[in-house]
């Protein structure tokens, strides 16, 4: 992976990667990970009706190769699915974690690198497993989307105040664009060169992404997985996972 792509082939990821895929003609991406066996953990938006551009998971959706594909438990947009139905015929992009800073803020695209560290793999792949059974609490595109998802799950990190910006980079960018032409306007006063004006604009959208970044920020905690429910304001995940629970093992083979 370089600074213009972070594009793998599928024999390039392994188990506890976080991947994600462009939709719409890479107006935004979808983020999932991946847990082994052509198999994706992500978290959609559960909206059968909605008109949402964003990722909208359907039931009625079949895939002819893996029987469990699609699955996921009542009233949970965190949904199981093989590869081939989570990229949509898309490419395949692998997030990168611990980058430099100034590594991120040369990807000028947000929702692909983090300064924060990954845990371990089977941590990984036990948050996703667990979250696939118990849920992630309602889709919100800026405070709890599918990269909010796959970076909780890499990292156990979660902000503590539930304002503004969760912790998607991709939403931080969604944000920081609008705001650094509003903020540079009044430069262009005293910057009289087009090019200048562009510049400052520039710096400003990356510094406020990287000011968003859950590898500075100072208002996340590390929250076990077991915890999430009473942090999230969900209901208990006994009573979630007493609905239909299925083992870890059999879902991944």
């Amino acid at each position: 992976m370089g600074l213009l792509t972070n594009r793998v082939e599928r024999s390039g990821i392994k188990p506890g990667d976080h991947i994600y895929t462009y939709r719409a003609v890479f107006a935004y991406s979808h983020h999932g990970i991946f847990v082994g066996g052509s198999k994706v953990v992500h978290f959609t938006r559960v909206d059968t009706s909605s008109s949402s551009d964003f990722e909208v998971y359907s039931p009625t959706a079949e895939c002819p190769t893996f029987p469990d594909c699609g699955f996921r438990q009542p009233r949970s947009g965190v949904v199981l699915s093989c590869l081939d139905c989570f990229l949509r015929s898309g490419s395949l992009y692998c997030f990168e974690y611990g980058v430099s800073p100034s590594v991120f803020m040369a990807k000028v695209r947000g929702g692909t690198c983090t300064t924060a560290a990954s845990d371990p793999t089977d941590a990984v792949v036990h948050r996703a497993m667990y979250l696939l059974q118990n849920g992630f609490g309602n889709y919100d595109v800026f405070q709890n989307n599918c990269e909010d998802f796959a970076l909780y799950c890499k990292t156990g990190l979660l902000t503590i105040e539930r304002v503004g910006v969760g912790r998607s980079g991709q939403a931080s960018s969604m944000i920081g664009a609008p705001l650094a032409a509003l903020l540079s306007s009044p430069l262009k006063l005293l910057v009289p060169s087009p090019v200048g004006v562009a510049a400052v604009t520039a710096g400003m959208y990356c510094m406020s992404r990287y000011a968003t970044d859950i590898g500075v920020r100072t208002d996340v905690i590390k929250v076990d997985v077991e915890d999430l429910a009473e942090n999230l304001g969900l209901e208990t995940t006994e009573e979630v996972a007493a609905e239909n629970v299925v083992s870890d093992r059999q879902l991944i083979r």
